[in-house]
């Protein structure tokens, strides 16, 4: 993986070595099964009110319910964003909804609107309330204010660099909370209100629209400029990730690795929670000769959407760390496929379709318990032995033999390009 900052290991104190928290994004119940799954120590989800991405699928107090069960058979947890600026018509049924929350075995809320702080410390005191990024914090005086209001875990802006969490560290007893990988806000984070004035669709209330994707034309007193007329761009932020450095992170004292993407795909989400799980895991056994694996590095390329740099950990991120020319989204693999189950005498499994695919292509399986390996698909067959010329339609089951054992929810991805 290339990143457009210069890796190199942050030079201050190592404060501590406990295992951090993996947290994981899902935007809807089968995603936050396969993320924990894959293993993520905790995810994090939205409810049909007062969080910032109405655009996800999010959860009805029975999914979160079924979502909490599923997380505690791998000693999980599951956190509600609840991180919206509330407006007056907002607070009406909040009390009611935060004691729903807290029934359905919710651990945590994330939350920035004072209103909800207060209001979940009083009405729902078995839920843990952590600050939401949203509140921009980034100093230690902050952080010490909202740990004296009660609350135990601090996500911070995603503008802080290492020395700052290390300087928040060394002077606040808290949580700490970090974006460690996704999308960047090209604004500074939770202040854009472009999607506000262009779509009347409010960012602080989970509308954004995502502006700064837009392509643009540069005009000057009405006059678009000479040379202009073909070189749109946007301004858009790289995305973050922070693979490559994840001793700093543990080194300054980052208790919860946070991935960005409720929106994405479960594919997405499976394939970085897995590739973050194995570094962690693997730098925690054996801190001294620790090395980062270029199948992880490749893993995390299979999934990514746009450019990836290191966000403001090191440096402030300069003109080259934004995209201004159109970019190719596309991932080099889709998602083909979900092992239903695994037959060993026949070495054949069933396969719960996803994309379209057809035998003669390559394939790639993949699991969070060591399982990967490339083949080239044979035969397809559906559940009743009748041979396929492709499996083409979505959801549906088909069998074929695979080259080496396959377990239940492992995945199979195909090479687009």
């Amino acid at each position: 993986m290339v990143t457009t900052q210069t890796a190199h290991r942050y030079k201050g104190k190592r404060n501590r070595l406990d295992k951090p928290e993996l947290l994981a994004p899902a935007g809807n119940l089968e995603k936050l099964k396969f993320a924990v799954h894959y293993g993520a120590d905790a995810v994090y989800i939205g409810g049909q009110k007062y969080g910032l991405r109405s655009g996800a699928d999010n959860f009805s107090f029975a999914e979160m319910k079924e979502g909490v069960e599923f997380a505690k058979q791998y000693g999980a947890k599951v956190f509600v964003a609840t991180n919206i600026y509330a407006h007056n018509e907002d607070v009406s049924g909040l009390e009611d909804y935060l004691r729903e929350l807290e029934n359905a075995g919710i651990a945590a809320i994330i939350a920035a609107d004072p209103i909800i702080i207060e209001t979940a410390q009083r009405v729902a005191p078995k839920l843990e309330v952590h600050l939401s990024t949203q509140q921009s914090t980034m100093n230690w005086q902050a952080v010490q204010f909202w740990k004296e209001e009660g609350l135990p875990r601090v996500v911070l802006a995603r503008e802080a660099s290492l020395e700052e969490i290390e300087q928040i560290k060394a002077h606040v007893d808290v949580e700490i909370e970090a974006f460690i990988h996704g999308a960047m806000c090209s604004s500074f984070s939770g202040r854009c209100v472009l999607s506000n004035h262009f779509t009347d669709r409010d960012s602080n209330r989970g509308g954004c629209c995502q502006s700064c994707r837009w392509k643009y034309d540069i005009y000057e007193d009405d006059i678009q400029m000479v040379g202009m007329e073909a070189d749109q761009f946007t301004m858009g932020s790289k995305d973050l990730c922070m693979l490559e450095h994840i001793p700093d992170l543990i080194d300054v004292g980052v208790d919860s690795f946070k991935i960005e993407g409720r929106m994405k795909s479960l594919h997405y989400v499976a394939t970085v929670v897995n590739a973050y799980r194995q570094a962690i895991d693997s730098y925690m056994a054996d801190p001294e000769n620790y090395e980062l694996k270029q199948v992880w590095q490749d893993d995390i390329q299979k999934a990514a959407n746009r450019p990836l740099n290191t966000g403001f950990f090191y440096d402030t991120p300069g003109a080259e760390d934004h995209i201004y020319e159109p970019e190719d989204k596309a991932a080099p693999y889709d998602f083909a496929g979900v092992v239903v189950s695994y037959d060993e005498a026949s070495g054949t499994a069933v396969i719960q379709q996803r994309n379209h695919f057809k035998p003669g292509q390559e394939v790639e399986f993949f699991g969070p318990n060591g399982t990967f390996f490339k083949q080239t698909v044979e035969a397809i067959a559906d559940t009743d032995g009748n041979v396929l010329d492709a499996a083409r339609h979505p959801l549906q089951h088909v069998v074929i033999r695979t080259e080496s054992p396959v377990k239940p929810m492992d995945m199979m991805r195909k090479r687009v390009r």
